[in-house]
């Protein structure tokens, strides 16, 4: 049996290839929408690709299953152990084979069995994996997002997420009665996880790429909870905020996703288009630093540096229903580009409509010069704070964090709520936002700048350099208004 995993770091996301070296078939499970790391893996261990797979509808990610099979002829087995709200709209039109609790295929001498597993997802299935060549009992198990090294699956997100009311403690007491029937299979067992740290599928992942069911039965606190209320009380408890377009991925993986045949370049625009596209709206993604956008940008851009939490905060932060365009130095970062529409399209933003180099960003500066962000150090910002209404605070890390420890008096409005909560921004005094380290204020500075709130800084260092520096902390009910 061949075996092959694959990481994307920046969606914290894990995929697998398994191959029958005697027979020369292969299978891609939970692939995600940049498919040609295996077409490449395949090609290099001498296998074709004739089955692909995943372990749930992802909310996440744009699945890659659908582009994999048109460009490979690969059969695809789903789910159809979900209710009518979970069926997979597009199966028929691929001659997908759907997959109850038990069922099981083969991919040459490789057998998989299909084991319902629910409460992250209601159709969510794991899969049983057996060499039969040299075994007659399966060696592993692709857990998906059920079961995670150190962590389980959150079964909150049909409530946070897809908008479904009153579904979390329901999805957390199922959740609790499949890792019953999980504690039933064998220690041995190679646990085969579809996520690791920094994902928001769950709240505590390990950054160890793989595990043992008995290790897992050792030492995962959802597996040592033995009373099902205490389980569902900790399992909710401390969840991060799901990025908003959670319940896009949902939408757009039950439906189908559209078919790429490849993630297309956008093309290279006139500096002189910049500020005509400002001007009627636009929405123009400036991928440089969040330093040097601090340093100088053209009004109007909003920075979303091109980092490992890129994806997330482009499919928080921009709109689906909107054309898109970047701005890049490519003198700095040549790649940045085609990195940035591979990044976009994987969590479905495909709407690029076209890109700016150095060129425009120079233009500006010589004909109307940049704009800055101005930076404050927690020092300026206790005296100023001394003086109260001077200058209002806010901190945009999660919810958990906070209330963890904070400013005092300081409330919490997470980054990925500040665009529909502008109301809530005080524009009669300065504005300081703040983070844990400065990168997430630094994005939402650029969002309040842009959508023309002007008197804005940025905490350098954030709430650890606040901490560091010995300056006072509290936790305890948020405020009610920012101060």
């Amino acid at each position: 049996m061949l075996f092959k995993r694959f990481y994307d770091d920046k969606l914290a996301q894990a995929s697998y290839l398994v191959g029958c070296a005697r027979t020369g078939e292969a299978i891609v499970v939970d692939p995600n929408r940049d498919i040609e790391p295996y077409l490449e893996a395949a090609g290099a261990e001498g296998v074709r690709i004739t089955a692909v797979t995943e372990t749930h509808i992802h909310a996440d990610f744009v699945s890659g299953l659908r582009e994999l099979a048109a460009r490979t002829g690969a059969r695809a087995y789903l789910s159809d152990a979900g209710d009518a709200d979970w069926k997979y709209g597009f199966a028929a039109e691929i001659g997908a084979r759907l997959l109850r609790d038990g069922d099981t295929f083969m991919v040459g001498n490789v057998r998989f069995e299909a084991i319902h597993t629910p409460g992250h997802t209601p159709e969510h299935l794991s899969f049983l994996v057996t060499d039969t060549a040299v075994a007659g009992s399966p060696m592993g198990i692709f857990s998906g997002d059920f079961v995670f090294v150190g962590d389980v699956g959150r079964p909150d997100l049909l409530e946070k997420a897809a908008q479904v009311a009153r579904t979390a403690e329901p999805g957390a007491r199922t959740l609790f009665r499949s890792l019953q029937r999980f504690k039933s299979l064998p220690d041995h067992l190679q646990l085969w996880p579809g996520h690791g740290a920094g994902s928001a599928c769950g709240k505590g992942l390990s950054a160890v790429p793989q595990s043992t069911v008995g290790y897992e039965k050792l030492f995962n606190w959802a597996l040592t909870v033995a009373d099902e209320d205490e389980f569902v009380r900790q399992v909710l408890a401390g969840q991060p905020e799901p990025p908003k377009y959670f319940a896009e991925m949902k939408r757009i993986n039950k439906l189908g996703p559209r078919v790429l045949g490849g993630f297309p370049r956008p093309a290279r625009l006139a500096a002189d288009r910049l500020g005509g596209l400002l001007a009627s709206g636009a929405v123009v993604v400036d991928l440089r630093p969040a330093q040097a956008y601090a340093e100088g940008h053209v009004p109007g851009t909003i920075n979303l540096p091109l980092n490992r939490s890129f994806n997330t905060w482009a499919g928080w932060l921009l709109p689906y229903d909107r054309d898109l365009y970047l701005l890049a130095d490519a003198r700095t970062r040549p790649g940045a580009v085609d990195e940035a529409a591979r990044d976009l399209a994987m969590v479905g933003l495909d709407r690029i409509a076209g890109w700016f180099d150095h060129d425009a960003l120079d233009a500006w500066r010589e004909r109307h010069g940049l704009e800055t962000v101005e930076q404050i150090t927690p020092a300026e910002l206790a005296a100023l704070k001394a003086h109260h209404g001077e200058v209002a605070v806010v901190d945009v890390r999660g919810r958990s964090e906070w209330e963890a420890g904070h400013l005092p008096g300081v409330p919490n409005l997470p980054l990925g709520y500040l665009p529909d909560r502008l109301d809530e921004i005080p524009t009669d005094r300065p504005v300081v936002l703040h983070c844990q380290g400065g990168g997430r204020s630094s994005i939402g500075a650029s969002l309040l700048l842009a959508r023309g709130v002007k008197k804005v800084r940025n905490l350098s260092g954030g709430y650890a350099a606040w901490q560091a520096a010995g300056l006072p902390t509290e936790r305890g009910p948020e405020p009610t208004e920012a101060s």
